[in-house]
């Protein structure tokens, strides 16, 4: 193999490592297989044109043209003319499937399932990504800055995952980059010539020698190479963690909680939105968490995570707050006085072997927790978050909790809340649009209490706002985005409760958003059973005696608890409208808590409980992946062949053995000059691969003699050995040479000598992955070299050269 040829199996091979961080990303895998084979095509057509050779501009132009028509036969082949070339109709299915995956990578939760548009992503980044690296690498012959596009490939996957690509993957991308700079570096050096430290090539008319692993130790300089790569790699992984600045690099844990400590520490601010809509949109629904209560009546058990009470005007977020230990009984619920109804309930919670997350869910307020593990406790918020690495994977734990049940009276009684209090939660900055507080005040016109403004809001959004359910909506970010909900009036459970909590605060009601799970479905054995489409956000309304109150504005989801009625007597509101029928069953419901979300291809009624198929556009495509059976069965094939490749030296050292050996006669009856040298050449190459050179300069005496040394044969094997070569001295200098026998034999001798003084890795090497297996390569490489040479000396091409020098200036003639 040439040194570019060998370059260029180093840069996709780098592609690819650096490509496996996204794995994790997605499931299943399936799209790393296309990747592979689309990629290795796209190399060998770069190799061919070097071959050629083109320049270099037109060497990656061939490149992009084949990995068009390569992506255009996956993806849109149906669209393309003759299957492959791409048009007008190609082109705009690109297009759908591009727009497709972007949404649908917003969309889904890790790992996302493989749609047809996020095929798309992930295959044709690889082939750029691998089309950069080949032409830096190998076209321009400078391997080191290849890296940062391998870099590019594998922080997009760290990204993505928020870290969760690992040390693994780094490991295996970084072993990619460096066998890379060793391809290049040996390269490099075999263009001065003879790389010291090797020996002259056994067998080999051009003494170029053999390659560093079939020459004895590596040279100096790729020893050197090795060293400086493995203290690099190295460095790079320890500093990072070793340096307390350099804490969160490469290596650090993902999702980390508080710092360590006694009774101390911070937790950061993190925004669970963009979890909480992929939850909402899984296209299949999984168990989260499962509980058994005593609670008589689950409706109003809202499992909570965590609260949001940071605006900034574009988003919300938990403030960083200090956390302690958590103690052995919690504190009171602050602002929540004796004279409110409570009930104490105990809630046994178990959660799923796959559920990761630092915030521990717990029924709001939570008295007492019984949990193991290393968890810590922020008392403004009342939540559980892990430490040091602490998550909720496959926990049992149990809860005692309050179930306040305060009344519309008491509610709108409520005296105004302490003055810190108040300024802390209701403050709004100056960017909030000016719509917001504007709709606020015209929604609760005439209510005479922050209790009434705060039902009346709710129900403005869950009754008669004329809102629509929707978890296909962006979450938005940015100082409109609340703007853009209020008049687009679409959205999930993440734009009604900012809404509402924003718009509360512009009242002057103290306000947070909070994020968790609605209370489940009943099981049949007593158990209730919370999943991803249970994920749920709600806002909290602060009342001084009450404390942190729940409201749902968010139609079709969750259960509007008992106070948030407004007691009408029947009368019409002040808006004139009368009073909404309410909204909430009386009696407890087995059912689910939340309408299913619905999938690619439907849409929510009008009632919002149930998904309607959209109807089909004109000339519309089936909702399938977009590959013909002729993509499946070519891919496999290329699949096929790229597996196949390693064991092409190994296939061919066993034919060419089969067919010395039937030359050379197994029964013993062989003869003639052509068999005799058969068995020669089959017993030279039996000894190299088991990792004795052959050396041309001896006599066949002399390197019988070296092999029966170093293979420490045994006196039958060395026998066999002197015979063959005695037989062949026989060929080459007798006048009249005696016919031999049994040669065949004399070899299988000598092999079965060989491996049984050998130590098991040279048995193993001398049969997977033979030495003189290097025969085929120069064989291969001379037959190209000829028919290169032919081509340029035959006559078509000739003829054009001639006419292309004569039309050069100044050779042309006045």
């Amino acid at each position: 193999m040439s040194g570019r040829a060998r370059l260029a199996l180093c840069a996709t091979v780098a592609t690819l490592c650096a490509a496996g961080a996204l794995l994790p990303l997605v499931d299943p895998v399936s799209w790393m297989f296309q990747a592979a084979a689309l990629l290795a095509l796209m190399t060998g057509a770069g190799a061919l044109t070097r071959r050629v050779p083109l320049a270099r501009p037109l060497t990656i132009g061939v490149q992009v043209l084949v990995a068009v028509v390569l992506l255009t036969f996956l993806f849109a082949p149906g669209e393309a003319i003759l299957g492959l070339v791409p048009g007008p109709d190609a082109v705009e299915e690109f297009g759908r499937l591009l727009r497709d995956g972007v949404q649908d990578v917003g969309r889904y939760a890790i790992p996302a399932p493989v749609t047809p548009g996020i095929r798309l992503l992930l295959v044709a980044g690889v082939l750029v990504i691998g089309l950069i690296v080949d032409a830096v690498a190998v076209t321009y012959r400078s391997a080191a800055p290849a890296g940062l596009p391998l870099l590019a490939l594998y922080s997009v996957a760290a990204g993505l995952s928020q870290g969760g690509a690992g040390w693994l993957w780094f490991l295996v991308a970084a072993a990619g980059y460096l066998l890379l700079l060793l391809a290049e570096g040996r390269d490099r050096l075999s263009q001065w010539g003879r790389v010291f430290g090797a020996t002259a090539g056994p067998g080999r008319p051009d003494g170029q020698g053999l390659p560093f692993g079939d020459a004895g130790p590596a040279p100096a300089p790729v020893r050197t190479g090795r060293r400086i790569g493995a203290l690099a790699l190295g460095i790079a992984l320890v500093v990072p963690a070793a340096l307390p600045s350099l804490g969160s690099g490469l290596l650090a844990r993902t999702g980390g909680g508080p710092g360590p400590g006694g009774g101390g520490g911070t937790i950061s601010a993190v925004n669970p939105v963009v979890s909480l809509q992929d939850s909402l949109n899984q296209p299949v629904d999984k168990e989260v968490l499962n509980y058994r209560t005593t609670a008589a009546d689950t409706r109003d058990l809202y499992l909570r995570i965590v609260a949001l009470d940071h605006f900034d005007g574009a988003s919300w977020k938990p403030s960083e707050r200090t956390v302690t230990d958590v103690p052995e009984r919690l504190p009171e619920p602050a602002g929540l006085s004796a004279t409110v109804d409570r009930a104490r309930i105990n809630t046994s919670i178990s959660t799923a072997g796959w559920y990761a997350q630092n915030w521990l869910p717990l029924p709001y307020p939570a008295s007492r927790v019984d949990i193991s593990g290393r968890w810590r406790y922020e008392p403004q918020g009342r939540t559980l978050v892990g430490d040091r690495g602490q998550n909720t994977r496959g926990l049992q734990y149990q809860v005692e909790s309050l179930q306040v049940r305060p009344t519309p009276r008491q509610l709108s009684a409520a005296p105004a809340p302490p003055e810190d209090l108040l300024r802390e939660y209701t403050e709004v900055p100056d960017s909030l649009p000016g719509i917001v507080r504007s709709t606020a005040r015209q929604v609760t016109h005439g209510a005479p209490t922050a209790y009434a403004k705060a039902v009346k809001l709710q129900d403005w959004f869950a009754l008669y706002g004329g809102f629509t359910y929707n978890t296909d909506v962006r979450a938005g970010s940015g100082a409109q985005a609340i703007a853009r909900f209020l008049t687009d009036k679409q959205g999930f459970c993440v734009h009604f409760s900012f809404s509402m909590a924003a718009m509360a605060r512009t009242l002057g009601i103290p306000a947070r958003v909070a994020v968790g799970f609605t209370p489940g479905t009943k099981q049949p054995d007593g158990t209730t059973s919370v999943s991803l489409r249970d994920a749920h956000a709600w806002p909290e309304l602060y009342f001084q005696g009450i404390g942190w109150t729940r409201f749902e504005p968010t139609p079709s989801r969750g259960s509007i608890p008992d106070y948030a009625y407004q007691d009408t007597s029947g009368q019409p509101d002040h808006a004139g409208r009368p009073a909404p029928a309410p909204s909430r069953a009386r009696t407890p419901s087995d059912g689910p808590t939340a309408a299913p979300s619905c999938g690619p291809g439907e849409r929510r009624s009008d009632s919002g409980t149930t998904c309607t198929a959209l109807p089909a556009a004109s000339g519309a495509r089936p909702s399938d992946d977009g590959t013909s059976p002729w993509a499946v069965a070519a891919l496999a094939l290329a699949a096929l062949l790229v597996l196949l490749l390693p064991a092409v030296p190994l296939l061919w050292r066993l034919r060419t053995r089969s067919r010395r050996m039937a030359q050379a006669g197994v029964d013993g009856e062989g003869d003639g000059a052509a068999a005799t040298l058969a068995a020669w050449r089959e017993l030279l190459d039996t000894a190299w691969d088991f990792g004795i050179l052959p050396d041309d300069a001896l006599t066949p005496r002399n390197a019988a003699a070296r092999i029966i040394r170093i293979g420490e044969l045994q006196p039958e094997a060395a026998a066999a050995a002197h015979r063959v070569a005695a037989a062949v001295e026989q060929v080459l200098y007798a006048p009249q040479p005696r016919p031999a026998t049994g040669l065949a034999l004399d070899v299988q001798r000598v092999r079965a000598g060989l491996a049984a003084a050998a130590t098991r890795g040279i048995r193993l090497r001398a049969g997977l992955a033979p030495r003189s297996a290097a025969r085929l390569r120069w064989a291969c490489s001379a037959r190209w070299t000829s028919l290169l040479l032919r081509f340029r000396t035959s006559r078509p091409v000739a003829s054009v050269r001639r006419a292309t020098t004569a039309l050069r200036p100044g050779r042309q003639r006045a």
